[in-house]
């Protein structure tokens, strides 16, 4: 019974962890280049900026001062 419950309680502090990975692809929007249709990311999880080029019509959408989420890269 104690391996069972220990076994539980491994699989369940592992699949919390995992679901927190995504988030670090988000973060607030602190500058766009329409020259470029670019926008600069502080992430939510570092507290880093990073410069990342969009197509058109996300670049409409993804305003400084909201959250935005890049959903090919990994965390910076």
């Amino acid at each position: 019974m104690k391996k069972i419950l220990a076994l539980s309680i491994c699989f369940l502090v592992f699949s919390c962890e995992s679901e927190e990975d995504p988030q670090c692809n988000c973060g607030l929007i602190v500058s766009d280049d329409v020259s470029d249709y670019s926008v600069v990311i502080r992430s939510d999880c570092s507290g880093n900026e990073k410069k990342f080029t969009l197509q058109e019509g996300d670049w409409f959408n993804a305003h400084p001062g909201e959250n935005f989420c890049i959903t090919n890269s990994t965390g910076w």
